[in-house]
């Protein structure tokens, strides 16, 4: 890595960064809520130096349930509410394939390495904010040491460092535990 690489917070979406759909997916932009707590972490991450890197899996796009112009849409509007606070994404990295169909799928490492290469993120530094076994295996298969599990109805079987019941917590966890870079 270069000298100015930095480590990055990445974050999944549905069940993170908005309002989990359940089974369902967010189709529109009026389905799309963000979740209470996460303006102000990510806007603390990027505050304390560290890249923010969306990485989703949205397999409605594949599934026909939605265009990937429609999800374009819902990231761009995302991006803009997120920009009025100082949190907007460095990158948005979405996996809209079928299972099976691809290699970017979560649990693979793949939106992680090409953020780092996009971005010059340090690995080693980083951290990943998930809802389920996926997020934080993805993590894992990525070298990303850090990681905090948003409990969803899913019940864990993969150990994340640290957990909450919801991001109303988040900023202040990462308050005490992440340090400037």
């Amino acid at each position: 890595m270069s000298a100015a690489s930095r480590p990055a917070l990445f974050f999944d979406r549905d069940g993170v960064v908005n309002v989990s759909p359940g089974e369902g997916y967010v189709l529109r932009w009026e389905d799309f809520h963000l979740a209470s707590g996460i303006i102000e972490a990510l806007a603390l991450c990027k505050a304390r130096g560290y890249a923010t890197v969306l990485v989703t899996s949205q397999q409605g796009v594949g599934k026909g349930l939605m265009t990937r112009d429609q999800l374009n849409d819902i990231h761009a509007r995302m991006q803009e509410e997120l920009g009025r606070h100082a949190a907007a994404f460095d990158g948005v990295y979405a996996c809209t394939h079928l299972s099976g169909t691809c290699t970017c799928r979560k649990p693979s490492p793949e939106m992680i390495f090409r953020a780092q290469k996009d971005h010059e993120i340090d690995l080693t530094r980083s951290w990943l904010v998930g809802d389920h076994d996926r997020d934080i295996q993805m993590a894992i298969n990525a070298g990303v040491p850090r990681t905090v599990r948003i409990l969803s109805h899913h019940e864990p079987k993969v150990a994340a460092e640290f957990t909450l019941e919801d991001t109303t917590r988040l900023a202040a966890l990462l308050e005490t535990k992440l340090p400037s870079v």
